[in-house]
């Protein structure tokens, strides 16, 4: 059976951080992006996740750091499905001065994933905030010490101009985006120019860069406390029903249940 649970705690100094525990067994994730990083420990079966142009395996024992805004999918490797934590902390609460860089997507450490599995569990439970906040900050440190790397110089290319320039003007007209036309003839470009420095860019056309980003929109608003209905409408999506699609492929599960999970912990603990 197909379920996946969301929580969102208070990380310290009221920083939200969010995590979920789920069990896949013919979901995809649609190709997205997070704005945090993604530190997952699978404990069931076998994901198979697409990132940076290849195709990786993780199970039991191995730690999957995804880097914020990295395009990536994920889905079961075999027939019986897969399991998984996921903690996803902002980079300013790894305790380094820049975002720390990782070059592999799979580690296998056995150790720190035991660590993060029991961090997942306490920060769950979240019965003594102190505790919880001081075992993410040393599970986290040591992801970067062990795992961490010094970035590649960044060299950005005139594609790659084209593609933050397209988002930025999607991300600032998600309720009434530009035509491609409009946007490629601002910027002195053809469509078909702009569609592939787009996606040789960014690793997905520009409508689905778009609906992936309106999603995060709207689990912050889901999240606040608005119903999926009104998330839907102020974040440009045709309907809920629109909503609720796109959320399931980009979040793994309903705008629904995402908001009642992250509701009742909130709940929960007020009245702790």
């Amino acid at each position: 059976m197909e379920q996946a649970v969301w929580t969102r705690v208070d990380a310290g100094n009221g920083v939200p951080l969010d995590m979920m525990t789920a069990r896949f067994v013919h979901h995809r994730f649609a190709p997205h992006t997070h704005e945090e990083y993604s530190i997952g420990v699978c404990f069931e079966g076998v994901e198979v996740i697409d990132y940076r142009g290849t195709r990786h395996h993780a199970g039991p024992g191995s730690v999957v750091v995804v880097e914020p805004n990295e395009v990536h999918t994920g889905s079961a490797a075999g027939p019986t499905g897969f399991a998984y934590r996921v903690l996803y902390p902002l980079w300013s609460m790894l305790s380094v001065d820049d975002p720390p860089h990782f070059r592999d997507l799979v580690f296998d450490d056995p150790e720190l994933a035991a660590d993060a599995t029991r961090t997942h569990l306490l920060l769950s439970q979240w019965r003594d905030p102190l505790e919880a906040e001081s075992r993410l900050q040393w599970l986290l440190a040591k992801l970067v010490h062990r795992h961490a790397v010094n970035p590649p110089r960044l060299v950005r290319t005139a594609g790659d101009a084209v593609a933050r320039a397209a988002m930025d003007r999607l991300a600032g007209n998600i309720l009434n985006p530009p035509s491609l036309q409009q946007i490629a003839a601002d910027l002195g470009l053809s469509r078909f120019q702009l569609l592939r420095a787009f996606r040789e860019t960014i690793g997905m056309p520009p409508y689905a860069w778009l609906s992936q980003y309106r999603v995060g929109r709207a689990r912050l608003l889901l999240a606040d406390g608005y119903r999926p209905a009104q998330a839907a409408t102020m974040t440009g999506f045709a309907d809920q029903a629109h909503l609720t699609r796109w959320f399931r492929r980009v979040v793994g599960v309903t705008p629904g249940a995402f908001r009642n999970s992250v509701q009742d912990r909130r709940l929960s603990r007020l009245r702790s």
